[in-house]
Formats: structure tokens, sequence, C-alpha cells
């Protein structure tokens, strides 16, 4: 039954999780120590770098606007997958879906841009770092950031104003495990046609100019790591661009999959998989990589820890 979104109760069931009732306590568990890890890992990774003066540097500047991204996207999605599964009903109001699906989109696009500056600045660090200092002032790495968030927030912006003017049926069934583009046009009861081009081109601008900027910058990198004569130092830059080549990798892929391949093939399954990646694994696993394969964090964290938990005499 179609209708105006404003003159009728509209809600979403959502069957992402619920193929298998028997494993619904596990599922809870899963999601909530995930929840948990993330939360607290991107907390403790904001906290070392703030309270070092050391690591007052543009790279960790940025890495803190990571975490914070990281725990905005869980956040957005989390808390209600976890009410979900509790509740019988399983469904989530079309409001509550707006909000969940606006900030998710948000912190996702910010967190894509953000990538994309992060490689920028290793690219000056490695490949300019006679003039790092200059070109990446405090001014700059402020405005990047502002950037970063207001991109990301007026995309969202724009994806979620389209899809208020769709309609749909008072009560929807997505196959999914939170609100998401993708799903949410799959059950629209009016022409998405104009959804599907701005998702694309936004696919386009968005997406594939992050992914080519940051594929151009770890091209000249990588050259330029080659180049290092000393073996010491090569190891250094490999070490420092690894961690965020392998966030990078991670993310893009389950982001690219989900956004791009929707407008051409409809897989709900393997959607949920990429969604899970970059949702729920990335901001646990992104403190862990960073913290892991850094030793000036580690170095930080463990300072951090002696001042705080060992008692002075």
């Amino acid at each position: 039954m179609e209708g105006d979104n404003q003159s009728i109760a509209i809600e979403f069931y959502m069957i992402g999780l619920s193929s298998h009732p028997e494993l619904q306590p596990l599922f809870f568990a899963v999601f909530l120590i995930i929840y948990i890890a993330a939360l607290l890992g991107n907390m403790v990774i904001t906290t070392v770098i703030t309270t070092d003066s050391r690591l007052h540097t543009p790279m960790y500047f940025f890495l803190i606007n990571l975490s914070i991204l990281d725990i905005c996207c869980t956040t957005a999605a989390i808390p209600k997958v976890l009410q979900i599964i509790q509740s019988k009903e399983k469904t989530i109001s079309f409001s509550g879906c707006m909000v969940q699906l606006c900030i998710f989109t948000s912190a996702l696009s910010a967190e894509l841009i953000l990538l994309t500056v992060m490689a920028c600045d290793r690219y000056v660090a490695i490949c300019i770092p006679l003039h790092y200092s200059t070109i990446m002032n405090r001014r700059t790495c402020i405005l990047l950031a502002a950037a970063v968030w207001q991109l990301g927030f007026l995309n969202s912006i724009m994806h979620t104003s389209l899809i208020l003017r769709l309609k749909f049926c008072q009560h929807n069934i997505i196959d999914h495990f939170f609100c998401e583009i993708p799903p949410l046009l799959s059950v629209a009861r009016s022409d998405t046609y104009i959804n599907l081009v701005v998702v694309i081109i936004a696919d386009f601008f968005l997406g594939m100019a992050c992914f080519i900027l940051t594929v151009i910058s770890y091209t000249y990198i990588i050259l330029a790591i080659l180049k290092i004569r000393s073996a010491e130092k090569k190891k250094k830059a490999f070490s420092t661009c690894a961690s965020h080549l392998t966030v990078v990798t991670l993310f893009y892929g389950g982001v690219i999959y989900t956004y791009v391949r929707p407008a051409f093939d409809n897989n709900p399954e393997a959607d949920k998989v990429m969604s899970a990646v970059y949702a729920i694994a990335s901001p646990v696993l992104n403190p862990i990589i960073y913290s892991l394969r850094n030793k000036e964090v580690i170095n930080a964290l463990k300072k951090l820890l002696e001042r705080n938990l060992i008692p002075h005499k």
C-alpha cells in the first residue's frame, strides 16, 4: 500500500539476522563485544594521541578524526542492531531509519575522504619531506579535517533527502541488519531512477576520485621508498604506510562492492557481508592495525598506563 511517508506510520522489518532464530543470543553477544571493542579501541587511540605531545603531528591528528568517525559509524548501526536482535518485532521506525541512514552515510562518506587525505599526507611526508612542515601546517590540517566532515555531511544529506521523497509501504521487509541506501531503494514503491543516478554520480566523483588519488599517492610513495638506501629508514617508511594501506584496502573493498555494484546487480547476502566489513569490522581493526604496527603509539600507551596505573612513590 503506497502512501505519503508523513501520513502513515511506516516501519521496516529487518530480517538480516532473523533467518537463524537459534543463533540470536550468539549474534547479540558478538555484536556487543564488537561494539565495546570498537569504542574502547578508538577511545584509547584518541586519548593516547591527545595526551602525548610527541604525537601532535598531522598524521596522528587525522588518526584522531578517523577514530571519531569509526565511533560514529558503529554507534549509528550496532546499538539499533542489538535492540532489534532482542526485540520480537525486529522493526525500526521510518524516522529512526532515516536518522540512522543520515549519521551512518555521513560517517562513511567522511571516512572515505579522510583516508584519501591521510594518503596525501603520507605522500608529502615521504616524497617531499623537506617541505612537509610547511605544506601540512596546523591551518592546512584543520581546514582539511573541516572539509572532510562537511563533505561527508553534505553527501549524506543529499542521499537522505532523495530517499525522503520516495514512497514506501506501511510495512517493509529489508534483508539487511541496518538502514543503508541499497536495501532501502530495493523496497521503495516509487521510481528510484534519480536516486540510482545520484548514487552512481556520488560514487564516481567521491568514491572513484578518492580511490584514484589514493592509488596515485601510494604509487609515488612506494617508488620513493624503493629509492631509499638505508634499510632501516626503508623499513620504517614501509611500516608507517603499511598500516594505512591495510585500512584503505579493507574499507574501499567493502564500500565499492556495496555501493557501485547494486546499480547493476543485487545480492543481499553478499551486501550484508561486505557492509559488516566496513561498518563493523573496520572500526574494530583500525585501532589494532594502527597501534600494533606503530611503535610510537605503543610507547605512548605504555607511558600513559604507567603514569595512571602504577602508583607513584
